[in-house]
């Protein structure tokens, strides 16, 4: 009897137990299922900021940019809206405005001294920490995707000069003449800045700065990925490299706290190092993405320094300041759809 007593207690303490775990279960599930509905994919992006003045920029100029910027954003987009990960959708957002002589990346990229190019750029992962970049390279189409594969497929995180476009080999990239990248613009500015000793402005808009391109982007994992591109800055001498391919100063991205992706002098953003502040300002600072961001280029402006960052979260928050006149962004989410901006506001 007392047997019998204790198997309907054992049976009826397990079918508890089995009713237990169901329901937790099944609240894992909904809890789960909840958090892919509010991660929501995104993608931010920045072609350069500076002294973008209304008067000094045509109305044809202008929608030439936005239409590129509305280009990139799509191209990335649709990479996420399709599943892919942020890390694809940063690299292809980058690889469009690095194919434009619009931006300096890439094709249009500025001349150095020796009216020749020197394109610099970064990647990060911030759901891993791996990062990659390359600085000074001359014949890679794609600096970005030189990056990115530095970041996945080698045990250093910066490679430069001819070892990074060694390194481009060994990865299959598509390799041109250095002369794929110079536009007859282009080299009007060097000259006229060589002639003149000081700084030429760009005959497109009249501005010192030159279109540094990046990308930050949260996909439906809630993994965050940013990059950077550029040629760096006009009648550059003796391999002088900028903040595009530092990590922590150019380039960001940690899961726990933001992606960030950042344009300007780039002095005064190693010597700060930017990009990282605005993350470690929330972390220790538990600041929210916009304050942190607000904060960070605050400090920059106190120091001398010009430009602007693009910033994202895991949340989904976009913050995208700066202290110049003007900076080419923009982003893109499934409910404010394509949305790019130019100047001050």
């Amino acid at each position: 009897m007392r047997y019998g007593i204790y198997l309907l207690f054992v049976a009826i303490l397990m079918g508890c137990q089995q009713n237990e775990q169901q329901k937790s279960d099944q609240n894992t599930t909904k809890k789960d299922s909840l958090t892919k509905r509010e991660v929501s994919p995104r993608l931010v992006i920045h072609g350069g900021a500076g002294t973008i003045l209304r008067k000094n920029i045509s109305e044809q100029r202008r929608k030439a940019y936005e239409e590129k910027l509305s280009d990139a954003l799509r191209a990335g987009y649709s990479i996420l809206h399709e599943g892919g990960t942020s890390s694809e959708a940063v690299v292809a957002a980058i690889q469009i405005l690095e194919d434009s002589p619009l931006f300096n990346a890439g094709v249009g990229a500025v001349l150095t001294h020796d009216e020749t190019i020197s394109h610099d750029a970064s990647f990060m992962d911030g759901a891993t920490n791996q990062a990659g970049a390359v600085a000074g390279i001359q014949t890679v189409k794609h600096p970005i995707l030189a990056a990115y594969l530095v970041s996945i497929n080698s045990k250093h995180v910066l490679l430069s000069g001819e070892g990074a476009q060694q390194f481009a080999d060994e990865q299959q990239l598509e390799r041109v003449e250095p002369a794929y990248f110079i536009t007859d613009r282009r080299l009007r500015q060097l000259r006229e800045l060589q002639k003149k000793k000081h700084a030429a402005l760009d005959p497109f808009i009249k501005d010192r700065k030159y279109g540094t391109v990046g990308a930050v982007a949260l996909d439906k994992d809630g993994n965050i990925a940013a990059g950077t591109s550029t040629g760096g800055m006009t009648n550059k001498k003796y391999g002088r490299i900028g903040d595009s391919p530092i990590i922590g100063a150019g380039t960001y991205a940690n899961n726990n706290t933001c992606g960030v992706s950042s344009t300007g002098h780039g002095e005064f953003f190693i010597r700060n190092v930017i990009a990282y502040d605005v993350a470690a300002r929330m972390k220790y600072q538990q600041y929210n993405l916009k304050k942190a961001g607000d904060s960070a280029i605050a400090e920059l402006d106190k120091k001398g320094g010009t430009g602007g960052i693009i910033a994202l979260d895991t949340k989904g928050a976009i913050h995208m300041p700066f202290n110049t006149a003007g900076m080419f962004r923009g982003y893109y989410t499934d409910t404010s759809g394509i949305v790019v901006k130019v100047f001050g506001e």
